[in-house]
């Protein structure tokens, strides 16, 4: 088998000279953050541990690298995950932050940044004289976002879906039933008698619409004796029977009332 030679060597570089291994890139230092606060976000904490536990567990956990002006973490939802650690300088700060970014506190990794703006604890500090200013712009903001929030939003779009929701699958009210005044009732074989005379009796009645044909029977109300029912055998006769009948002077005065009984 032929020998096979290495390439000749670049002019100026002996054959025997060695072949440099390629070297990996320096690491790029980690470069300084344009923005430096007093104040560190905390985020992707443990949403299960109790927030007094939290908060003295991040002050512990922060003491170290100088004086802990104050821990802020909520339990509301949009707060829920998330803490604010304060401290007297924004290089005590700025260090404790990079020593700590990432530790697993309660088997969660931190993530940390700087706050963007200043606490009420560091202001107290180190700006105490414009506190109130500080306090009252920070109300402010806080109004002008209220109704800007995304996940407010979100939440009172839910809201008001779900209260659309129960409104339609609400029943309607129900319409208050109005009764068809007697004149207007439909025809039907049983008068119905009203104004009659105290004195009146089965007998007169029965003499009085015997007169049209098919009368079947005349009912009285022993403790209304003002009105009675009348029954023909159909219909027509009833209705032939109230034809002639309304407003008849039974007793010389007082006119009767008759009207379809209602079914």
């Amino acid at each position: 088998m032929a020998e096979v030679s290495a390439p000749p060597a670049p002019p100026g570089v002996s054959q025997d000279a060695p072949i440099p291994t390629p070297q990996p890139p320096p690491a790029p230092e980690e470069q300084e953050p344009e923005h430096k606060s007093e104040t560190l976000y905390i985020q992707n904490l443990n949403e299960k541990i109790k927030i007094p536990v939290m908060k003295a567990s991040l002050r512990g956990l922060f003491k170290s690298y100088g004086e802990v002006l104050d821990v802020v973490a909520h339990s509301n939802l949009r707060m829920r995950g998330q803490a604010f650690v304060s401290f007297e300088s924004a290089d005590i700060a700025h260090k404790a932050m990079k020593e700590v970014k990432g530790f697993p506190l309660y088997s969660k990794p931190m993530q940390i940044s700087f706050a963007k703006t200043r606490s009420d604890a560091v202001v107290k500090k180190l700006d105490e004289e414009h506190f109130d200013e500080h306090k009252a712009k920070r109300a402010e903001d806080k109004k002008k976002t209220r109704y800007t929030n995304p996940l407010k939003q979100k939440f009172k779009a839910k809201r008001i879906a779900s209260e659309m929701d129960g409104a339609m699958a609400a029943p309607a009210p129900k319409r208050p039933n109005v009764q068809m005044p007697d004149e207007y009732l439909p025809p039907n074989k049983i008068l119905f008698l009203q104004n009659l005379p105290e004195s009146v009796t089965k007998e007169q009645l029965m003499s009085l619409f015997s007169q049209y044909p098919n009368l079947y029977e005349v009912r009285l109300i022993p403790t209304k004796k003002d009105i009675a029912f009348v029954e023909y055998m159909d219909e027509g006769s009833s209705t032939v029977a109230k034809d002639a009948l309304h407003n008849y002077k039974l007793d010389g005065e007082n006119k009767i009332k008759i009207t379809f009984a209602r079914k």
